[in-house]
């Protein structure tokens, strides 16, 4: 017997990144501080089910020399897309939504865009419905209500046929968004709340920042002409009436983890399902064929998630299947479960999303370079 569970242990031990290659990463991030380039950053790795590095680099907020701390809350910004989609299939794992239903079944508003065929759920999901990014301004933003965002994007000409072709649309997800809150029969916010950050105890995201939390939020900075500024950008939206399930929350790296750690175990964490394996499943699942999707190349397009298709893809050392998404102000997260890793990088910059920057490309081939198998 004895030989037996001597065997039993040493199959089971599991190795830890490399210690040396994660000492280098915060060293490399604070490079980009010393040459201007954010004024800070909270990055996080996760590996096998625990947090393997978390670092916060240079400054939360640099007039006032706040430094950067390991939760600093964040505007997650397109962060938000797959969370609002997890939402949506909490619904279809209840039976009360399906993936192919006309959106016009809930929102009767878009019947009047007479498509070849209707827009459907699944094609808001994937970037695939037509529909244009966003609405135009003065129809949208922070004054208005989700429904009245929604319905100003059902009257928009739609740029393709549904399912023809791939192009990122935040009313698209808005629309989802709306569908949730018509379909549970409560305000979005409320129920995203309720069924997804709560039951993960993602204790610091929110669609409104509390008064109190106000002096943890990133400030916010623009790259003008080489020279790092702080931005004007509203970033605490007192009294806004707009979740913006495309856009809206207020998060830390910690708790962005434990949603992905969800993910990364197929919808369940400490004991609590939030969703079904099937929704894991084809949620993660490449749904665009061969179409062109995504920032960067080589990915294909999943419900609210960019995932590594192709060998190409994996030119920042993601396995393929690994996905992730990336937001304005740089931020960005992923999963790949091949290498049972999650990554998290923070920073608030506007000039392009995180999918497409020089930081994000270097700081997720370090992260995986750390992990041995």
């Amino acid at each position: 017997m004895r030989p037996a569970l001597l065997f039993l242990l040493t199959t089971t031990v599991c190795a830890a990144p490399n210690a040396e290659q994660l000492a280098r990463i915060p060293v490399r991030m604070k490079q980009f501080v010393d040459a201007g380039r954010a004024a800070g950053f909270v990055t996080l790795i996760g590996h096998q089910g625990r947090i393997a590095s978390l670092e916060a680099i240079g400054y939360q907020d640099r007039e006032s020399r706040i430094p950067m701390r390991t939760d600093t809350i964040f505007q997650i910004m397109s962060l938000s897309k797959p969370i609002t989609c997890a939402g949506a299939m909490v619904l279809v794992d209840e039976g009360r939504i399906s993936l192919l239903d006309p959106v016009e079944k809930y929102l009767p508003e878009f019947k009047g865009q007479n498509p070849e065929r209707p827009i459907n759920i699944r094609d808001l999901m994937t970037h695939t419905s037509g529909l244009p990014g966003s609405v135009p301004k003065g129809q949208g933003g922070w004054d208005h209500t989700l429904a009245e965002v929604v319905s100003a994007g059902a009257k928009l000409k739609l740029q393709t046929q549904p399912s023809v072709m791939w192009s990122y649309s935040n009313i698209g997800i808005a629309t989802v968004g709306r569908i949730i809150e018509v379909v549970s029969g409560e305000n979005f916010e409320k129920f995203m709340t309720e069924r997804i950050l709560m039951p993960l105890n993602m204790k610091d995201t929110c669609y409104r920042l509390p008064a109190g939390k106000e002096s943890r939020l990133s400030a916010v900075y623009t790259d003008d002409h080489g020279t790092l500024k702080l931005s004007t950008i509203d970033r605490f939206r007192r009294g806004a009436k707009y979740p913006s399930p495309e856009g809206g929350l207020y998060s830390t790296a910690t708790d962005l983890y434990r949603f992905y750690n969800m993910m990364l175990h197929k919808g369940t964490l400490d004991g609590h399902r939030i969703l079904s394996p099937a929704a894991v499943e084809v949620m993660t699942t490449v749904q665009t064929g061969d179409l062109k999707t995504g920032f960067t190349p080589g990915m294909g397009y999943g419900l609210g998630w960019s995932i590594v298709r192709e060998p190409l893809g994996m030119f920042r050392y993601n396995s393929m299947g690994a996905y992730g998404h990336g937001g304005a102000y740089r931020t960005y997260g992923w999963v790949d479960p091949a290498k049972d890793l999650i990554g998290v990088l923070l920073y608030q910059r506007t000039n392009g999303g995180g999918d497409v920057a020089e930081e994000t490309n270097v700081f997720m081939a370090m992260a995986a370079a750390a992990i041995e198998r």
